[in-house]
C-alpha cells in the first residue's frame, strides 16, 4: 500500500470491526467513496474471535465471511490494515487525517503458502488467542483472516529467522526493509468505530486471575471452546489439561462497580448463559454454577435465559463472590462469597472459573486524535460539536453485535449526510 486516493467527499472510517466493516461497506455499496483504517492485520474485530453468537448459537464466521466479500469486491472500498490515525483536522466537510502505517515487512504479492511461518523458530504469545498460545514469527492472525496474508512480526527482523522468512518465500513476498511511515489525505466524514477492549480481570485483585490457578475471562473461555482456539475445542483446565466438568461463571467482573469500570457491560449476562452451553454440550454430567447480582436478559433474550435456567445440571447462585483462593491440593479454584438468598456461606469448589469480564472502549480517553465528546466512561456522546465525526458500535456505548451493526447503519447514514452537502455545494 503506497497511498490513498481520496477527496472532501471520502467517507473515512476508523475501526474494522463488526461495526466498522459494516459502515464502510453499506456507505461504499451507496456509491460513496470509503477509507478504513484498521490497526490490527486483520478487519473483523473481536467478533472474529467468537466462538458462537448468542442465543441462536450459530458461529460467526458465515456473516463474517459474506462481508469480506462484499468488502472485497466492493471498488469504492478501500481497507488499510496495521494503520492507525494518530491526527485528525479540520471541520465537518473539510477534514484531514493523519494515518501511521506500520510495516507488515510482507507484500501483496503473499499467497498464504505458509512457507515463511514453517522456516521460522521463533515464538510469541498469539493475541488472537488472548496469550493462551504461542505462534511463530511469521503468521498468519487467523484462518479466515482479510487480508489473507501472513505477517513478519518486527522482532524478528534483523535476525536469522528473519532472513530465513524471506529466504523461504518463493514470491518475493518477504520485505524485511519496509519501514514505519505516515500518510495524509482528505475526507468530508468521519466513522470512529473504534471498537471494545475487555477489561484487564488481573485488576480485580480478589479473584485471582493470573495468580490463582484454572480462573480465565471470559474472553479466553471463548478461546477456548472454539475448535480452532488454544484446547482444540476442549474445555480443560489450563493448569493440567484435565477435563473441568464443575465450571463457574462470575457475573459483573469489573461492571457496575466503583472500583473499576461503573457501567453495565450489557453483554456479560448473555454470553454467560451462551458459555454454560459449551459446558454441558461437552460433558453431559457437568455441573455449571452461575453468580450473579441480577440477570439482565431483556426482549428476545428472556427466552434463551428461560431455556438455561430449566437446565437440571445449571443453578444460579445470587451473590457477588467476595475472593477466589486456590486449594493447593488439587489445584481447584475456591469461591467464597454469601448467597444472598437465605445469606449462607460458601466456600465452593470447581474445576474452573470463568470471569465475565466488561467492555470498555478501546481508546482511552486521553488518546483520542481528535477532540469529541466523551462521557464518564470513554464513550462517545452524540453531540452537535462532535461535527462530522460519529460514533458507531462499541465506541458509542457497550452492546452486543445486533445492537453494533444497528449503530454503525445509523452512523453511516449520518456520515453520508454530510458527503452530501459538500458535494451539493460543490455541484
Amino acid at each position: 500500500m503506497t497511498d490513498v486516493v481520496a477527496t472532501n467527499q471520502t467517507i473515512l472510517v476508523v475501526g474494522g470491526g463488526i461495526s466498522g466493516l459494516t459502515a464502510a461497506i453499506e456507505a461504499a455499496e451507496t456509491g460513496k467513496q470509503v477509507v478504513l483504517v484498521e490497526k490490527r492485520p486483520y478487519v473483523g474485530g473481536r467478533v472474529a474471535q467468537l466462538y458462537k453468537y448468542f442465543p441462536k448459537l450459530c458461529h460467526p464466521t458465515c456473516g463474517l465471511e459474506i462481508n469480506q466479500r462484499r468488502a472485497k469486491m466492493n471498488p469504492n472500498l478501500t481497507i488499510v490494515t496495521m494503520a492507525e490515525v494518530t491526527k485528525i483536522e479540520g471541520e465537518a466537510g473539510s477534514y484531514t487525517a493523519t494515518v501511521k502505517l506500520s510495516p507488515r515487512h510482507v507484500n501483496d504479492r503473499c499467497t498464504a503458502c505458509g512457507d515463511c511461518a514453517k522456516a521460522v523458530g521463533a515464538e510469541f504469545e498469539d493475541e488472537y488467542n488472548y496469550g493462551l498460545t504461542k505462534r511463530k514469527g511469521a503468521y498468519l492472525p487467523h484462518v479466515m483472516a482479510h487480508p489473507m496474508r501472513y505477517v513478519i512480526d518486527p522482532r524478528i527482523v534483523g535476525t536469522d529467522d528473519g532472513a530465513k522468512a524471506k529466504a523461504a518465500c518463493k514470491y518475493d513476498a518477504v520485505d524485511l526493509g519496509e519501514t514505519e511511515r505516515e500518510i495524509r489525505f482528505p475526507a468530508g466524514a468521519v466513522i470512529w468505530a473504534t471498537g471494545w477492549k475487555p477489561y484487564d480481570a488481573g485488576k480485580i485483585q480478589p479473584y485471582g486471575h493470573g495468580r490463582v490457578p484454572n480462573v480465565v475471562s471470559s474472553v479466553e473461555f471463548e478461546r477456548m471452546a472454539d475448535p480452532k482456539g488454544p484446547t482444540g475445542g476442549r474445555i480443560v483446565r489450563p493448569s493440567d489439561g484435565k477435563e473441568a466438568k464443575k465450571v463457574a461463571f462470575i457475573q459483573c467482573a469489573g461492571s457496575r462497580d466503583r472500583n473499576h469500570l461503573l457501567h453495565c457491560s450489557r453483554i456479560c449476562c448473555m454470553a454467560s448463559l451462551k458459555q454454560t452451553t459449551y459446558v454441558t454440550d461437552a460433558y453431559p454430567d457437568a455441573e455449571v454454577a452461575v453468580y450473579y447480582i441480577d440477570i439482565r436478559a431483556i426482549d428476545r433474550f428472556e427466552d434463551f435465559y428461560a431455556k438455561i435456567k430449566a437446565k437440571p445440571n445449571v443453578k444460579f447462585i445470587k451473590s457477588k463472590p467476595a475472593s477466589i483462593v486456590a486449594n493447593k491440593a488439587t489445584g481447584s479454584p475456591v469461591i467464597h462469597g454469601v448467597n444472598t438468598e437465605g445469606y449462607l456461606r460458601y466456600a465452593d469448589e470447581h474445576d474452573l472459573v470463568v470471569l465475565a469480564v466488561g467492555m470498555e472502549p478501546s481508546v482511552d480517553k486521553a488518546s483520542f486524535p481528535v477532540s469529541l465528546v466523551l462521557n464518564e466512561e470513554g464513550f462517545i456522546e452524540p453531540a452537535a460539536e462532535n461535527g462530522g465525526i460519529f460514533a458507531a458500535g462499541c465506541s458509542a456505548d457497550a452492546l452486543d453485535v445486533n445492537r453494533a451493526v444497528q449503530s454503525a447503519t445509523a452512523a453511516t447514514l449520518r456520515a453520508i449526510q454530510v458527503v452530501n452537502r459538500v458535494a451539493g455545494t460543490e455541484g
